[in-house]
C-alpha cells in the first residue's frame, strides 16, 4: 500500500509512537503523575485511539484545540490560551475540566465565566531551558505568564493549580531538577496551597539513555512535599521518532555540491527547520553519495540537510525525512501552493493507511 501513495506524505508509525507511550506508561505508573498530549505540537486524531490508552487527556493553546481535545481524544480537557477573548470564552469553558490563564488581568476578566470548574494561573519563575531566544518563555519582557511571587499569593484563594512551562527540549535531568529546585525555593508559599501543579512539556523523558527512574522519583518527591497532583504537558517527546516525510526526487544538479529537489518544502511542511535552524534526519548516514536535499519553493534557502545514499539519486526516486512528528502538522500551510502532503498511518500489524489526503479544492477553501 504505501508504495501506492502519492507523495509527499507524512506516515506515523503507530510501532514506533507506541514505544513512546509505554514509556509514558511506566512514568504515569511510578510517579503518580499524569499525561496530556500538547496539542499545539501534534493534532493528528487518525491516531488519537492509541495514544489516549496511554495517555490522561490533552493540553491546550486555543478555543479549537480545546474543542479538538473533547471532542477527538477525551479524558482531561485543560483549556489554555496566552490570551482568551470575549467571544470565546463560554466555548472555552463549555468543552474543558480546567481553565488556566496566562495573567491576572485574565484571570479576574473570565473567571467568574468558569463556572466552578477549577481555575488555574500559568506561572514564570524566570529561568528555564531553551536553546533558542525565539522558544525562551523566561526571555526579557515575556508575556508568558505571571512572576511575583506576592501578586500571584493575592489571588491564590481563586487558584486550585498553576502551570509552569519552562524546559525546551531539555535531555538532561539534573537540568529539569535545578530548575523544578528553583521554582520550590521561590514559590513554596505558593505551591503548598495548590491541589495540581502541571509541569508543562519541553522535559525530553523519552530520549534514549534519559535518566527517567530519577524522574520519576523527583516527580513522586515533589507531589508528595507539596500535596498536588502532578501533571506533565508532552509533546515532542510523545511523538519523537515516531513519523517521515515521505517524498519524492523531483530533479538533481551540481553546483558545488549534488542536489536533489524533492516534491516538498521546509518552508510548507516542516516549518521548523527554518524558524530554529536546523537540518532533519535523511536516510541511514551509510552510503558514499552525499546529496543536499532541497525543497521546491522560491525560497531560497528552502533546504532539508544533507543526506548520504548508496547510489546517485534519480528523478522518481523515493525518500523518507525524519522527525516530521511534532511541530509540522499542525504548522503545514500553502506557501507557493504547493501540493499538502496526505497523512497516511503505519498500523501496528505493519499495513499502511491513508487517512487523509489533500487537494487544488483545500487550497481554494483556505482563502476567499
Amino acid at each position: 500500500m504505501q508504495e501506492t501513495i502519492s507523495t509527499p506524505y507524512y506516515l506515523i508509525d503507530k510501532s514506533a509512537l507506541l514505544r513512546n507511550l509505554q514509556i509514558m506508561d511506566r512514568v504515569r505508573e511510578q510517579s503518580g503523575a499524569k499525561v496530556l498530549l500538547a496539542l499545539k505540537c501534534f493534532a493528528t486524531w487518525s491516531v488519537f485511539d492509541l495514544m489516549r490508552e496511554h495517555m490522561d487527556g490533552t493540553t491546550s493553546s486555543s478555543l479549537y484545540e480545546v474543542k479538538l481535545g473533547q471532542q477527538k481524544f477525551g479524558g482531561e480537557t485543560h483549556a489554555y490560551s496566552v490570551a482568551f477573548a470575549d467571544h470565546e470564552i463560554d466555548e472555552v469553558v463549555a468543552h474543558s475540566d480546567k481553565i488556566i490563564f496566562n495573567s491576572i488581568n485574565q484571570l479576574e476578566r473570565f473567571a467568574p465565566a468558569a463556572m466552578g470548574k477549577p481555575v488555574g494561573l500559568r506561572l514564570n519563575p524566570g529561568v528555564s531551558c531553551a536553546g533558542f531566544d525565539l522558544a525562551d518563555p523566561a526571555r526579557p519582557f515575556s508575556r508568558l505568564g505571571e512572576s511575583d511571587p506576592a501578586r500571584i499569593l493575592s489571588v491564590i484563594d481563586r487558584l486550585s493549580g498553576v502551570m509552569i512551562h519552562n524546559n525546551c527540549e531539555n535531555d538532561d535531568f539534573a537540568r529539569f531538577d535545578a530548575l523544578l529546585g528553583e521554582v520550590e525555593r521561590r514559590y513554596g508559599a505558593i505551591l503548598q496551597r495548590l491541589q495540581w501543579v502541571s509541569l508543562g512539556g519541553g522535559i525530553s523523558f523519552t530520549s534514549p539513555g534519559y535518566a527517567l527512574d530519577a524522574f520519576c522519583e523527583r516527580l513522586r518527591h515533589f507531589s508528595s512535599k507539596w500535596g498536588v497532583q502532578v501533571y506533565l504537558e508532552p509533546g515532542e517527546a510523545t511523538v519523537r521518532h515516531t513519523t517521515t516525510l515521505e517524498v519524492s526526487v523531483l530533479d538533481t544538479g551540481f553546483n558545488g555540491k549534488q542536489l536533489a529537489v524533492v516534491d516538498s518544502s521546509t518552508e510548507a511542511h516542516m516549518l521548523d527547520l527554518l524558524i530554529y535552524r536546523e537540518t532533519a534526519p535523511i536516510g541511514d548516514g551509510q552510503g558514499e553519495y552525499v546529496y543536499q536535499i532541497c525543497g521546491k519553493t522560491c525560497l531560497a534557502g528552502d533546504i532539508f540537510g544533507e543526506g548520504r545514499f548508496a547510489r546517485p539519486l534519480q528523478v522518481g526516486d523515493r525518500i523518507s525525512i525524519g522527525d516530521a512528528g511534532g511541530y509540522t502538522m499542525v504548522k503545514k500551510n500553502w506557501f507557493n501552493g504547493i501540493h499538502m502532503p496526505a497523512i497516511a498511518v503505519r498500523e501496528l500489524d505493519g499495513s499502511v493507511r491513508l487517512v487523509r489526503d489533500f487537494s487544488y479544492d483545500d487550497y481554494v477553501s483556505s482563502l476567499s
